[in-house]
C-alpha cells in the first residue's frame, strides 16, 4: 500500500477532490495547514500560531493500493497546477499495513 500526502493551494482543493472521487478515490483526509518555504504567496502573512510567515495550504492524505498510486498522483498534478509559483508538493510513502479499529482486521489485501 502507498500513502500520498499532497500539499496544495486552497483554491485548487475542490477540483482535486472532485477528480479523485470521480476516479474511485473516495476515502481521504483533508487538513488546513500553513506552509513555509522558498515561495511566499501574495497573501502570505505572519502566522497566528507559529513564529514564521506562512502561506495557506490544504493537506490531502490518502492510502491506496500500490498500483493505484500513480493514477492518484497524476490526478493531483493535473488539477493542482496553476500558472503561479508555489503549487505545492506531493509525498509518496510505503505503508506496511493498516487495520480497522472496530475489527482489528488488516486492510493489506483489501481494496481501499
Amino acid at each position: 500500500m502507498k500513502e500520498i500526502k499532497a500539499f496544495v493551494k486552497p483554491n485548487r482543493i475542490h477540483e482535486i477532490i472532485e477528480a479523485l472521487t470521480d476516479n474511485g478515490f473516495k476515502s481521504m483526509t483533508l487538513s488546513q495547514a500553513e506552509g513555509t518555504g522558498a515561495f511566499k504567496a501574495k497573501g502570505a502573512r505572519p502566522s497566528l500560531d507559529f513564529h514564521v510567515t506562512d502561506s495557506p495550504v490544504v493537506k490531502i492524505e490518502l492510502v491506496c493500493q500500490n498500483e493505484e498510486a500513480q493514477a492518484a498522483i497524476d490526478i493531483i498534478l493535473a488539477h493542482g497546477k496553476t500558472e503561479e509559483p508555489g503549487d505545492g508538493i506531493i509525498y509518496l510513502s510505503n505503508i506496511e499495513d493498516a487495520f480497522q479499529i472496530k475489527t482489528g482486521e488488516s486492510l493489506k489485501s483489501h481494496n481501499l
